[in-house]
Order: C-alpha cells, then structure tokens, then sequence
C-alpha cells in the first residue's frame, strides 16, 4: 500500500513540474504582432527613411565631400567617405524607415558587388528618382505607365554613355581615373598606375596596412608560391636569409620525397648540366632531405626544397600551372610517371629562383608562350562561369601569378582612424581604375549623365505618364553634379544651367579649383562601369519602392520582453 502511495505521489509531482516547465517555455514564446500601411502612408514613411539615409552618405560626394563619423559599439570610431560604409552603419527606430533605408543599402551593396565604386551617386540617383515616383503615384499617376517610361529612359541613357564612352590604356590616364576616384589625390593614383603598370590588368593589387606615414607600393613579378624552403641549410645569402638559384632546373612531384636513393638520378642530371635544382614536392622527409643539405654543403650543388603551395585540389591545380609556366611536367603516378622515370625534358627551367622563409618567387619561367595563354584563357573562362566566390578568387589568384605578378598597396598614416579612412579611398580608387580598363571612360564630375537629358527630350512616349517617368530619370540624372557643386560651396541649380548651354559634352565643373573646364583635358574621368551600374540598380530599385501599395512591419509597441542573445554585427568591418 505503501509503495502505491508513494509512486502515485511521485506521478503527480512529475506532471506538475512538466506543466510548470511547459508553461514556462510557452511564456517566453512571444510573437510580434505586426502592422499593415497602405498606399500614401506606406510610401511616405519608407520616403523618410530614404531621404535620410541618403542626407548622410552624399556629404561625401565630390573632391570637396566631408567625413561621415561613425560610432562602433566596439573600437574607435571609424572616419570614412565610402557611401557604402556610411550606408551599411545606419539603422532607424522606426521599422518603416528601416524598410526604406534597406533598399538604399541593397542599391549600394549591388553597385559596389559590381563596379567597386559609385555607392554615392547610386544613392543620390536613388534618392532623386524615389521622390519624384512617389510625388507622381500621389498625383494619380498609372504605376505601370510609369515603370515603362523610366525603364525606357534608363536604356537611352545607358546606350548614349556606350557611344560617348572612351577607352584607356596609358599610365596618365589610368592616373586620372584612379585619383578622381580617391577624392584628388594625385599620389594615391600614381601608386595605382604604377602596380597595375607593373602587374598588368590581371595581376593582383592587394590593399594592406602599412607602418609608416606615407603610401607604399611592394611589387613581386613572376610567380609567388606560398611556401619557403623546408630546411635554413638551403640559404645562399646570409645576410638576406634567402636562397637564390640561377638558371635552375625546377622538379615537380605531387607526392613525398623520402627515398633518397630516387632523387640521385635527377641530381646526377643537374650536375651534369651543372646547373642548380628548385625541388617542389608535398614534403621532403628523413634521408632524402638529409641528402640534399649534405650535397649543398659537401658538394657544392645549388640545391632548394620547397612543399607544394596550397591544399588538396588547389595544390594539383598550382602544381599544374607552375608546370606549364617552367615548361616541365607534374611527376605523378596519374600520368604513370615516377622519380625513377624522370628525363632532363619533364624538368622545367626559370631565369632566376628567390627562395625565403614564407614565399618562392619564380621569374622569367621557360614554358611555351602560346601554352600559358591558353592556360590563362581557361582560368578567365572559369572566373566568368564559377557562381562561387571562393572559387572565383582561386582562379584570379593562379591567373594573376600566371600572366603577371602581384602588388601589395601599403597604406600609410599617423593614427590608425586615418589609415582606415584612406585605405577605404585606395580601395575605391583601385576598383574605379578596374572598371575604366575594362569599359572605359566618360567625362566626370556627373556631366556624363547631366549632358544625356538632352537624349530624353525627344523620346518617344505612348502616354502622358510614360512621358512622366522619363521626365523622373530626365530631373535625376542632375542630381549627381548638383550634390558635387552643392558640398563645394556653390549653387548648385546656378552651374546645371551654365553646363545645359553648352554645344561640348565634356565641358564640366570642377568642384576642387571652382572653374568649368574640358573634363577629359583635366582628367576627370568617371568609369562607364560606374555610371551605368549606378544608374541602372538606383532605378530598378527605385521602381520597387514607387510601385509599392502596403507595407508590413512589427508592431513597436509588442515587442518580446526576452532579450536577444544574437551579437550585434553592424560594427565588424566586413
């Protein structure tokens, strides 16, 4: 009876402590209701967001822009006058701005995915055709007759920047382009003309902190591997700690060495030849290593062992493209080959081999000229077809050290906020530059897009509200250039009409000296790639926002009491 009792006891206290657990989790479960605004309000509130999103970012734009602070949870605060970093900080109580400000941040977002620069004039562009949409929905407008007008007005407008366009190539003018991309400064650009002078179009310019006040540029030409020798035995030169080998005869094997006895034909051959040996293995191990120091030192052979640069199918693919670059071949038992078998023509050659600690540097390799181009003709097709971004950057990097070489833009500055601000100029600046390679060149200074109004003007329309939507695009496209005169201290409607009157489209205004001036003459160049992206993702955006009828967002007085435990994000310099 006893025992009856107690394990029914035992039952209910289980029960109610399960309720008690269940309630609880049940309680803290807390969905936010959530609000519905339609037509007219639902745009205006988005509006405000936008509006103030883009008073924050455009008082940067132009050679005479101002710094935007920004406050970080974590760390100093951060001085910058990149639009997109200005945009990406800012966040709204309200969750109807929010929603507006959201759609800013994608059109700068997409426009530096794309061009790498531009985030400003996208979002003034932004800015100017949201208002004029949403003041003509208000009016009565047909939403769908508009969305045609401004779709046909941006095609005319992209198709007259095409035509006016200019192609670079000479080291000024890659010059221009980058030093009007880093808000005038002229060192900045030279810099960049420099390295991408040295490196090529394909070549990697990297951007990095530097430990001085001034602006470095370190170039490395040829092929950079990612691996120093296994062994200091292997130094030449004491005094740099690095080995150098002319004229070497470079092995490359995708497995480890450990056997030395399948090494001594191929150092017999080198002797022969009386030239130095690169080995590039995974690891050369025990007696085999020992070997090659004894030889170094006893011998007299010039002699270096180096692992195999990156990691599983990456490495087989650097092994692949050195083999191609020397003119050798990857000794590997796919190919049925193995050190035993090694003849002096699986060997490949370089002018000259640097060896140090962390990194090999190969120059002036030995392969077929027509072999490397092809080579590099499949990584450029790869870059183009891959989807992911990893991939994406492993085929630039093998193309990189395969047609040129690669330079590290070293940002210098007396406090760390400086070195931050500038290094987000280079930044832009070397993917401006990028952009005007690749497309070319309009005048600058917003003219490009200013002087296009004129193609809108007669523009066939079907209806009164298509002719609405390319006046939009029509009023914007000032935008740019009055945002540029109006940070310089001048009026800004006062210098669109003088450069409306002109005949010559390059005629511009130059905000740093207050002068109007031939653009292309004074080097103030905008990238195509800039202006056409910025234009093209402030409109299709823009159009998301005017056709808009409702918006749904949390109601803010029925929020969860349950903190979150989620780690603010917004900080990280990502």
């Amino acid at each position: 009876m006893y025992r009856v009792a107690a394990a029914l006891a035992a039952s209910i206290s289980s029960a109610t402590s399960k309720k008690l657990v269940y309630s609880r989790v049940i309680c803290s479960r807390n969905y936010v209701a959530k609000d519905i605004n339609f037509g007219i309000g639902a745009r205006a509130a988005m509006l405000q967001g936008v509006t103030d999103l883009a008073n924050a970012v455009k008082v940067t734009m132009g050679p005479k822009g101002r710094n935007v602070i920004i406050e970080r949870t974590q760390g100093n605060p951060k001085v910058t006058k990149d639009g997109v970093t200005v945009a990406k900080s800012i966040k709204f109580k309200e969750n109807a701005k929010n929603i507006g400000a959201d759609l800013v941040k994608q059109v700068a977002k997409a426009t530096n995915s794309a061009a790498g620069d531009g985030t400003t004039c996208a979002t003034v562009l932004t800015q100017a055709i949201v208002i004029e949409g949403c003041k003509s929905v208000a009016a009565g407008a047909n939403v769908m007759d508009l969305r045609s007008g401004i779709n046909m007005a941006v095609d005319a407008v992209v198709s007259d920047l095409k035509r006016r366009a200019l192609m670079i190539g000479t080291p000024e003018e890659i010059t221009q382009v980058a030093t009007v991309a880093a808000n005038g400064e002229r060192e900045i650009g030279e810099l960049i003309a420099r390295a991408m002078e040295k490196v090529g179009k394909e070549g990697v310019i990297t951007v990095a902190d530097g430990n001085t006040l001034d602006n470095e540029l370190e170039v490395v030409e040829g092929m950079k591997l990612g691996r120093g020798y296994i062994s200091p035995y292997f130094i030449t030169d004491q005094k740099t700690q690095k080995c150098e080998l002319e004229n070497p005869l470079i092995l490359i094997h995708d497995k480890k060495i450990s056997d030395m006895n399948s090494l001594v034909r191929i150092l017999e051959m080198a002797v022969e030849k009386q030239r130095a040996l690169l080995i590039v293995a995974e690891d050369i191990e025990s007696d085999a290593l020992a070997m090659l120091v004894l030889n170094k030192h006893r011998a007299g052979l010039k002699v270096c062992a180096i692992k195999a640069p990156g990691f599983g199918d990456n490495r087989r693919a650097n092994l692949d493209d050195l083999a191609i670059l020397t003119g050798g071949e990857v000794i590997t038992e796919e190919r049925s080959l193995s050190l035993d078998k090694v003849k002096r023509e699986m060997l490949g050659t370089a002018k000259k081999v640097t060896v140090s600690l962390d990194d090999t540097i190969i120059l002036h390799g030995g392969g077929d000229k027509k072999l490397i181009e092809e080579r590099c003709e499949q990584l450029r097709t790869s870059i183009e077809k891959s989807t992911a971004m990893f991939d994406k950057e492993k085929a630039q990097e093998r193309l990189s050290k395969l047609s040129g070489g690669v330079a590290v833009f070293k940002v210098g500055g007396a406090s760390e906020a400086e070195v931050g601000e500038r290094k987000d100029r280079v930044t832009d600046a070397l993917n401006a530059t990028r952009a005007a390679v690749e497309e070319g060149i309009v005048p600058g200074g917003g003219v490009a897009l200013l002087y296009a109004t004129k193609v809108l003007e007669n523009l066939p329309t079907s209806n009164d509200d298509q002719k609405r939507g390319v006046q939009i695009i029509q009023n914007a496209i000032k935008a740019p250039t009055f945002t540029i005169a109006s940070n310089a201290g001048d009026d800004g409607a006062l210098v669109l009409g003088k450069l409306l009157e002109q005949d010559d489209h390059n005629v511009g205004y130059d905000a740093a000296k207050g002068e109007y001036v031939d653009m292309v003459k004074a080097g103030i160049l905008d990238p195509l790639k800039v202006v056409r992206t910025a234009l093209v993702d402030a409109a299709s955006v823009s159009l998301l926002l005017t056709t808009t009828e409702a918006a749904v967002v949390d109601n803010p007085n029925d929020k969860s009491s349950v903190p979150s435990r989620m780690p603010v994000m917004d900080d990280m310099d990502y």
